[in-house]
């Protein structure tokens, strides 16, 4: 007799109990309460935005938030105003209606600004900033040990469609209605009302 035969009738007995409507219910109503939670860490936050949970999140005072957004979960967004020895402002907004998907990363010195009815895939990575500088004299220092470098925002326009996995690299518009594919590392500004994809992005498409 193997242990799952020994254990198929409690489990059985449990989900006749406690099934997935239950479950369903339960993860909604602990989501609920950690939205209202977690909303009292950003500078401003529409009442009707919902989170799945962050693994970290750092800066929120310096986070503005619109109605109708839903952030997923193991969510780690990171705004940096000081740095070892170096200061910053950050600032990151993200309109209405707009979705970011579960394991996304987002890192902010400068400004990062999302429009409205963005649609942002699973572990996607948006960064306005790297450690150090690329001059050969900074390449002896460690990584962890340069300053933190900006070489500009980075804005996505309304209705932008961002697949899953892929890396916005500092100083990047990506435009109006524009679509993204997965696992793009994008490097330029991508026009809108174009479909872009590859390392590093190129639009295939125009569709205008």
């Amino acid at each position: 007799m193997t242990l799952r035969t020994i254990i198929q009738p409690f489990a059985s007995l449990y989900h006749a109990i406690v099934d997935s409507r239950f479950t369903e219910r339960l993860r909604h109503l602990r989501e609920e309460f950690y939205s209202a939670w977690v909303s009292c860490e950003f500078a401003s936050c529409g009442r009707t935005s919902r989170f799945g949970g962050f693994s970290r999140l750092k800066g929120g005072k310096y986070i503005q938030l619109g109605n109708g957004l839903y952030v997923g979960c193991d969510i780690v967004w990171e705004l940096f105003d000081r740095y070892r020895d170096q200061t910053f402002t950050p600032s990151l907004s993200i309109g209405d209606n707009s979705s970011f998907g579960d394991g996304g990363h987002i890192s902010c010195i400068n400004r990062i600004e999302i429009g409205q009815g963005v649609r942002i895939g699973r572990k996607v990575f948006i960064t306005d900033n790297g450690h150090g500088a690329t001059e050969r004299q900074q390449l002896d220092t460690p990584a962890n040990l340069r300053p933190l470098v900006s070489k500009g925002p980075v804005v996505i326009e309304d209705n932008a469609w961002i697949g899953e996995m892929v890396c916005i690299m500092p100083g990047v518009t990506i435009g109006r209605g524009a679509i993204v594919g997965a696992n793009a590392v994008v490097t330029h500004d991508i026009p809108p009302y174009c479909m872009a994809a590859g390392n590093p992005a190129h639009v295939i498409r125009n569709l205008e």
